[in-house]
């Protein structure tokens, strides 16, 4: 008999909910975005994505079941992210996977969301062997994660300020780029010169495989200052371009890094910034001259969505772990550290 989990996620702005079989059959992934609702103020407004998720989640559930073909009494159980994020988002969601669970008397479980992330890799890749290692990059995150068996997170480095994707925003934003900004720096990118422009790589003291990126984001603005002041015009390209590539190369030096001290072969990349065209062409270059292998999840389980923390979910599933009815928001949910 399959096991049929459906998945709900909405930590951020995007209202997701999906339907996945035994741990590897998706049959829906239905995702309202917010995208146009928050571009007008520059990025997430946590009390409007909260109102939004309220109006979308109910319509966006009923559109995953009857896209997957499956009813509400054919479900194994309800995953749900419950952490980090921001609260008010957060607790939409959980509040509809505890009353479903509730009412059709199955298991619910809680998801970190970062661990969806990591999780959208075994969504097209389920014999993935362990160890491995994963570059967890959005907009709130920069993590080096070491897995070495399944549901073992240990968290090898993270961002001590601005996380990747942040900086990107910030920096599209001062580009007068809209939001997000993040894949608009991309493209830019690719029609200048890397080059041309220099910003500092911030590898921090020796050996550490920590991030941060404040530096870089002041750098970029400080150049678009003093070019104002001196009534310079610049190529954006070229400045995107140089700025990615500052980004990029300690994302991947460090992974590197992670790899050579842990010995793992096998490097996953993870979270909306996994899109990144620069990030992934250099990890794969990178990796496969030190005799690793890259596994990168499909552009459309890089962004938020459902199907990954039902992936998650599956496998917390599989292990009996499950979360009480009581199961709360914790927006500040650290990787490995469930707290039910």
């Amino acid at each position: 008999m399959s096991v049929i989990i459906l998945g709900i996620e909405t930590s951020c702005d995007e209202t997701s909910a999906a339907v996945l079989a035994d741990g590897v059959e998706l049959r829906s992934n239905v995702i309202a975005s917010q995208v146009d609702i928050h571009k007008k103020f520059g990025g997430v407004v946590p009390e409007v994505a909260s109102r939004k998720h309220l109006e979308n989640l109910h319509p966006v559930i009923l559109e995953a079941l009857a896209q997957a073909g499956v009813t509400p009494g054919e479900l194994s159980a309800v995953a749900v992210t419950y952490g980090p994020g921001l609260v008010g988002a957060l607790l939409v969601g959980v509040a509809a996977a505890k009353a479903m669970a509730y009412a059709l008397d199955i298991p619910l479980i809680g998801v970190n969301h970062l661990e969806g992330h990591i999780a959208a890799n075994f969504l097209v890749r389920p014999d993935l062997e362990f160890p491995l290692l994963c570059l967890v990059v959005s907009g709130g995150h920069s993590d080096l994660v070491y897995l070495p068996h399944r549901g073992d997170y240990r968290l090898l480095g993270r961002t001590r300020d601005d996380a990747a994707g942040e900086a990107f925003d910030k920096v599209a934003r001062a580009l007068g780029l809209d939001y997000p900004g993040g894949p608009l720096i991309d493209q830019l990118a690719q029609q200048g010169d890397p080059r041309a422009v220099q910003f500092p790589l911030a590898f921090l003291e020796e050996g550490s495989l920590d991030f941060s990126f404040s530096g870089l984001k002041s750098a970029v603005l400080n150049y678009l200052n003093r070019a104002a002041m001196l009534n310079q015009e610049i190529n954006r390209a070229d400045l995107a371009a140089g700025f990615q590539r500052a980004v990029v190369e300690v994302l991947v030096e460090k992974t590197m890094l992670a790899a050579q001290k842990t010995g793992v072969k096998t490097i996953m990349l993870a979270g909306g910034v996994a899109a990144n065209r620069g990030l992934r062409e250099l990890l794969q270059a990178r990796a496969a001259a030190a005799g690793c292998r890259v596994v990168l999840p499909p552009l459309h389980l890089c962004t938020d969505n459902a199907a990954m923390i039902a992936c998650a979910g599956y496998y917390k599933y599989l292990r009996g772990d499950f979360a009480p009815l009581t199961l709360n928001a914790v927006p500040s949910l650290t990787l490995g550290q469930d707290k039910y």
